[in-house]
C-alpha cells in the first residue's frame, strides 16, 4: 500500500470516529461536540472562556486585530483537511485561549493535547511520530509561549498555515493580522469572570465585524482579505446553522442560507448594488434569528433535552 492510499484510508476512519462518537456526542448536530472529550458538553458547547485581549489604541493597530480576530476563528484560513471538518485556530484556541477538553482522532493523546506534526493535517510536516503536546493559553503567561512577543512569531505563524496544516498561502496582510491579534492577547487583560456564555449575539456580532471589514478592505482595494473576511463571515453562519438544525426551525435556517448566499456573491462579484442588498436584507434577518434563539441550541436546556431523548 502506497503512501496515498494509506493516507485516504487513515481520513477516512477519522472521518468514521467523528460521526460515529460517543452516543450523546451523535445527537448534536453540532461539529465543535464531535471533538470534545468532556464531563460536561453541555457546559462546554454553551461558555468558552473569556478573552484577555488588550486592545491598541491607534485605528489602524486595531482594525489589523479585528481582522486577525475574525481570520482566526475561520477554517478557511488553514485550509485542507482542517477546513474539510470544520477546525479553525480557534478549535484549539477558544476566544484565543486554550480548550482543555479539545479531543480530535488521531491528532490528539489526552483532552486538550494535538499533534502539530501530524500526517494527517500536513504533508510537509508530519513525521509519522504520534507526540501530541499540551495546547498552550494563547492569553496565558508570556514566559510559557516561547514566540508571542518575539520576532518569530510572524514565521511561526506562517508556518503553522502554509505547513502544518498545508493550507493556502496567507496574503501578507491577513498574515500580518493574525500575528496583531495573538499579539494583542495577553494575560493583564483578563478580567472578571473566567468564562463567558456562548451567545447568538455574539455570533451575530462576529458576522457583523467581518462583514464592516471586508467593506473597508474592498474599499482600500485589498479585494484578498476582503474576500477571506466574507469567507469567514460565512463560516460562522454555518457555525450559526448547526445550533438551529431543529424542527421548527427550518424558517430560521433559510434566512441562514439566504444570507450565506447574498455574501457569496460579494465574494465573486464584489458591487455596490450587492453591498446595498446587504445592508438592507441583514438587520431584518439578524432580529428574525434573535427571536428564535431560545428554541435553539444555543440554550443549554435545549442540548440537554436533546441529550436525554438518545
Amino acid at each position: 500500500m502506497d503512501l496515498g492510499q494509506g493516507q485516504a484510508r487513515f481520513l477516512v476512519a477519522v472521518a468514521f470516529l467523528l460521526l460515529t462518537g460517543a452516543a450523546e456526542q451523535r445527537q448534536l448536530p453540532i461539529r465543535e461536540s464531535r471533538w470534545l472529550k468532556t464531563p460536561d458538553l453541555v457546559g462546554d458547547l454553551t461558555r468558552q472562556p473569556v478573552e484577555c485581549i488588550a486592545w491598541p489604541k491607534s485605528a489602524k493597530a486595531r482594525q489589523s486585530v479585528e481582522i486577525g480576530r475574525a481570520l482566526f476563528r475561520s477554517p478557511l484560513l488553514l485550509g485542507g483537511q482542517a477546513a474539510r471538518t470544520g477546525l479553525s485556530c480557534a478549535s484549539c484556541h477558544r476566544n484565543g485561549r486554550t480548550n482543555p477538553h479539545f479531543h480530535f482522532p488521531g491528532i490528539s493523546g489526552e483532552p486538550g493535547t494535538a499533534d502539530v506534526t501530524a500526517s494527517l493535517m500536513s504533508e510537509k510536516r508530519g513525521d509519522d511520530i504520534f507526540n501530541p503536546k499540551p495546547i498552550p493559553d494563547l492569553g496565558g503567561e508570556r514566559k510559557k509561549l516561547k514566540v508571542v512577543g518575539t520576532p518569530k512569531l510572524r514565521t511561526f505563524v506562517h508556518g503553522l498555515i502554509a505547513e502544518e496544516f498545508t493550507g493556502p498561502e496567507p496574503s501578507p496582510a491577513s498574515l500580518d493580522a493574525v500575528v496583531a491579534y495573538v499579539s494583542a492577547l495577553s494575560p493583564a487583560a483578563c478580567k472578571g469572570a473566567a468564562t463567558v456564555p456562548i451567545t447568538l449575539a455574539s455570533k451575530l456580532s462576529d458576522v457583523d465585524a467581518a462583514v464592516a471589514l471586508a467593506a473597508t478592505a474592498y474599499a482600500s482595494g485589498d479585494e484578498v482579505t476582503g474576500r477571506a473576511l466574507l469567507a469567514a463571515a460565512r463560516s460562522t453562519l454555518g457555525a450559526i446553522d448547526e445550533r438551529f438544525q431543529l424542527p421548527g426551525l427550518e424558517p430560521s435556517r433559510q434566512q441562514l442560507k439566504d444570507a450565506s448566499a447574498e455574501l457569496f456573491g460579494l465574494q465573486e462579484g464584489h458591487n455596490q448594488v450587492l453591498w446595498a442588498k446587504w445592508k438592507r436584507d441583514w438587520p431584518q434577518r439578524r432580529r428574525a434569528l434573535l427571536s428564535a434563539e431560545r428554541r435553539s441550541l444555543y440554550n443549554p436546556d435545549v442540548i440537554r433535552k436533546l441529550l436525554a431523548q438518545s
